[in-house]
């Protein structure tokens, strides 16, 4: 038997690759439709398997070959989980112990793999389709060459092994670039940006040259997985902070007093909706109006005045103080002008009340959206919720139900229907926490689409602290807030060097799941509603509601062939 044995095989974006089991290898030459100005993955697993007690130090280059573009090449690493699901969960889950995930897309400085012994690793193939690339099916060849090896043993010096420097492993796939472009997302799609989380973890100031760079660098990465409506601190978001504790200050909007009346400057706004712009976010969220879980207070708001910085509101101000309905009067109008002059008008701003009150809590939140809503005459105004009472009583307009509560929604006929999930919503229903399969997560897209989704919000695009704002984690250590949420709630993105993100195979699978609603509408516009759901629903019963759906991989994998095909018989 040889000293090394070696295996290389492709699976597809949908595993999740555990060094001890084997995940599902795609067929050799399977197809992968993809469409222009989109993206497709695949992972390329590998594996080694020593005999005796030898220790491999070969490196394999990867080289891609017959593709319309040079794919990017990441490996995919571990993230330590403590609190895999909470004692609630379902049983569709891949895993509920703790242990090391896969989730973290690293760079790599070339694309170079070192096999370890008796565990599956992969890498991360990611080909970005350019706008202008040439229809048609192309045969993709992925080599693995072995570029030098050495083998160990204890005690005696590295001795060559023959023959192993040839070892060539070669896999292949037919990338299918369609002949149709997809429609402009349509979803309006937001994930809270904590930008104060990024000045914790990079230990820059707020408004520093270093925080504007890596904040940009953050956005850029969000709109690339179509992340389109930025959450915009014009005060301090009072989002997951403890009763009489704040976050750090960070606050676009500057507060300053003259002759007695408030007075505002919006040049670090301004800077915000420039990057923005460039970066070609559609839409803009505004910060609650009020606080967390019943809208009892006021947000952290400062303010400058005579060179001193004094806390204008926080806990300690009732949500219907006189002198926060005077502050609020003063601001709104101006805050209004100032954002359709650089660009968004009131149909592409979105404002909040207070975020998840329960029906105990409508008296109090309807108190304090009376404070706004004269102020926001004609602009959306919407907040994640649970109780169809808040709609039917007319006191929120555009309500934003959990997936697990939204088909009393659905069943309302709510118009223009959002929806949301975070670390409660772990049974049944699809999510993206670190132990889910990622099927799950890029399920919500067609459930999207089937149930005339609009919006979709999440509340952890990059949260880096601890419960409540407590203090700040290290993301690469901790993906549950210390033992709070499911890992993968809070973020979907990680902290890399040098204030450059780092993607997760999450937010790539989430973004695969949007470009399949994107497609299902094209569909939908060629040949009609029927039509496309009749796509849908082959090769499943399930009622293709956000609690009974197809589970499996393998569903999702052919409904984008089918779609393909589809789409492209009705050009």
């Amino acid at each position: 038997m040889p000293p090394v044995q070696f295996e290389f095989f492709l699976a597809s974006a949908l595993e999740k690759v555990f060094p001890a089991v084997r995940p599902a290898r795609m067929d050799d030459g399977a197809r992968l439709s993809v469409w222009r100005g989109t993206r497709a993955s695949v992972q390329l697993v590998y594996r080694a398997q020593l005999n005796g007690n030898a220790f491999s130090d070969v490196r394999f280059d990867i080289i891609v070959s017959g593709s319309p573009c040079q794919p990017s090449i990441r490996k995919v690493e571990y993230e330590p989980v403590e609190l895999p699901a909470y004692d609630t969960a379902d049983d569709l889950y891949l895993r509920y112990e703790p242990g090391l995930y896969p989730d973290i897309l690293q760079p790599m400085a070339a694309p170079i793999v070192n096999p370890r012994n008796d565990q599956y690793r992969s890498v991360w193939l990611t080909w970005d389709i350019p706008e202008d690339a040439a229809p048609g099916l192309y045969d993709v060849t992925i080599t693995a060459k072995a570029r030098s090896f050495d083998q160990l043993t204890p005690n005696s010096k590295p001795q060559k092994v023959e023959g192993v420097d040839d070892l060539i492993f070669t896999c292949g796939l037919k990338l299918n670039v369609c002949r149709a472009q997809l429609p402009e997302q349509k979803l309006i799609h937001t994930e809270w940006f904590h930008s104060d989380c990024l000045c914790s973890y990079y230990g820059v100031e707020a408004m520093s040259e270093e925080y504007w760079r890596i904040t940009e660098n953050f956005i850029r990465t969000a709109t690339h997985h179509g992340i389109n409506m930025i959450l915009t601190p014009i005060f301090t978001p009072p989002l997951d902070t403890a009763v009489g504790a704040e976050r750090p200050t960070i606050q676009l909007v500057e507060v300053g007093a003259k002759d007695g009346e408030f007075c505002f400057d919006f040049t670090r706004l301004e800077r915000w909706l420039a990057l923005c712009r460039k970066h070609n976010v559609k839409y803009l969220e505004i910060p609650h109006f009020f606080t967390q879980w019943g809208a009892k207070a006021t947000p952290k708001i400062v303010a400058t005045i005579d060179g001193r910085e004094h806390k204008l509101f926080g806990w300690d101000i009732s949500a219907t103080s006189p002198m926060y309905r005077a502050f609020l009067e003063a601001l709104i109008p101006q805050l209004r002008v100032k954002l359709a002059e650089q660009g968004y008008d009131q149909e592409h701003v979105y404002y909040h009340v207070s975020d998840e009150p329960h029906l105990d809590q409508l008296d109090d939140y309807n108190a304090a959206r009376n404070m706004i809503l004269d102020l926001l005459d004609g602009c959306p105004i919407i907040d994640a919720l649970s109780n169809l009472e808040f709609y039917q009583q007319g006191v929120v307009e555009h309500p934003v139900p959990s997936n697990n509560r939204v088909q009393p929604f659905i069943d309302a006929k709510v118009p223009d229907l959002w929806t949301y999930y975070c670390c409660g919503q772990g049974n049944l229903v699809p999510n993206r926490f670190l132990a889910m399969p990622s099927a799950r997560n890029r399920i919500m897209g067609v459930l999207m689409y089937m149930n005339d989704i609009v919006g979709f919000l999440q509340w952890g695009y990059n949260f880096y602290y601890s419960r409540h704002s407590g203090y700040p984690i290290d993301p690469y250590r901790t993906a549950d807030g210390e033992m709070t949420w499911p890992a993968g709630d809070p973020f979907i993105v990680y902290p890399g060097k040098n204030g450059e993100p780092v993607d997760s195979l999450r937010a790539e699978v989430q973004y695969d799941g949007f470009v399949d609603m994107r497609a299902l509408q094209l569909l939908e516009d060629l040949c009609g509603r029927e039509a496309a759901e009749a796509v849908v629903r082959t090769g499943t019963d399930e009622a293709m509601t956000f609690h009974a759906y197809p589970r499996d991989a393998e569903y999702l994998l052919n409904l984008r062939e089918r779609v393909a095909d589809a789409i492209d018989a009705a050009l």
